[in-house]
């Protein structure tokens, strides 16, 4: 797999987000936050490469919070 594509790839970008929008509608604040964690998860997932992964979670929190070393090993 290439490196992270963080191009315009969405044929339709403002229909995903209308869906993307709509998966929130009549939710509460928990259950929002709960399907964006499981949508993450089941993305994740479907790209499978810790490398792209890792590239994203970076590329997300630019500019949001100073980078930090996301994997603490138990000791």
């Amino acid at each position: 797999m290439q490196g992270l594509n963080t191009e315009p790839n969405l044929p339709a970008p403002d229909d995903f987000y209308e869906e993307l929008i709509g998966m929130h509608r009549g939710l509460t604040d928990a259950q929002s936050e709960l399907v964006n964690a499981k949508l993450i998860l089941l993305l994740a997932n479907h790209i499978g490469d810790p490398a792209i992964l890792r590239a994203a979670i970076a590329a997300a929190r630019d500019g949001v919070a100073p980078a930090v070393d996301v994997i603490q090993r138990a000791e």
